[in-house]
């Protein structure tokens, strides 16, 4: 079966930030993501992360506002910034997955000129990793959830990744996102998985955990098994009451 991590942004969200990591480990998991570490110095959540013996899978470049700004063109400095900003966090918490944020179009911005701008934050980008052992992740959002947000499909992503470099860019994922976008999950799962270098999940249409909506889980874990997906799943999902309560799924569909 896949491996889980704890996204600490939605899980344990009873606890301040820091204790979750305690709280994660004590229900089972053995690895975090979270979008932001940036509120903490990186010293306390790396001295959180090895008193519960945790790794660190995942995080995101800084929102500036909230989704990136990755392909907005009036902000390259600011992104540039984040990005250097975020790798020297990856350092620090030897973590080896960042989310490239791609950021939400402006209503006055031509999308066009958006895509210019995003694949070459996103070749810049790249480079800074070159000599490192983080690889960047894109994840495609859906419009529903994120209106205006830059990449919506899991081949827009698939296609910059192609022309850049899957060496130092791989694909986030999100099976929620995907099937609210397009559907088709597990097809689109085959098709992609040699670029996909991280995976999340949550039901549809909830965005709660595992078995509380439309999708077919066991035959999803069990394609992702087959595929030979070697990486972590993210439980980038909400709760349906309490964290540890809602944690059956993982028996019932992962045990």
């Amino acid at each position: 079966m896949p491996r889980f991590c704890a996204n600490l942004k939605w899980l344990f969200t009873e606890l301040s930030f820091l204790d979750r990591f305690d709280a994660a480990a004590r229900a089972g998991f053995r690895a975090v993501e979270y979008a932001s570490p940036y509120e903490h110095p990186s010293s306390e959540i790396r001295a959180r992360l090895r008193a519960c013996d945790m790794q660190q899978v995942l995080f995101n470049t800084p929102g500036g506002g909230a989704s990136g700004m990755a392909c907005i063109p009036s902000r390259r400095q600011e992104f540039r910034d984040s990005v250097r900003k975020a790798l020297d966090y990856a350092a620090d918490l030897d973590c080896g997955l960042v989310h490239l944020m791609a950021g939400i179009v402006p209503p006055d911005l031509n999308r066009d000129t958006a895509a210019a701008a995003y694949a070459s934050s996103v070749a810049w980008a790249a480079e800074q990793v070159s000599s490192t052992d983080v690889r960047l992740v894109l994840e495609p959002i859906n419009q529903q959830d994120v209106p205006g947000f830059f990449l919506r499909t899991q081949e827009e992503g698939a296609a910059i990744i192609e022309a850049i470099g899957r060496d130092r860019i791989g694909l986030q994922f999100d099976i929620y996102h995907c099937q609210v976008a397009q559907g088709d999950v597990t097809r689109r799962m085959e098709t992609l998985m040699p670029l996909i270098a991280h995976m999340q999940l949550a039901d549809v249409p909830g965005r709660n955990e595992p078995g509380t909506g439309e999708i077919a889980w066991n035959y999803v874990f069990r394609r992702i098994d087959a595929l030979g997906y070697a990486g972590w799943v993210g439980c980038e999902y909400r709760p349906a009451t309490e964290t540890v309560a809602g944690l059956g799924w993982l028996k019932r569909f992962a045990g």
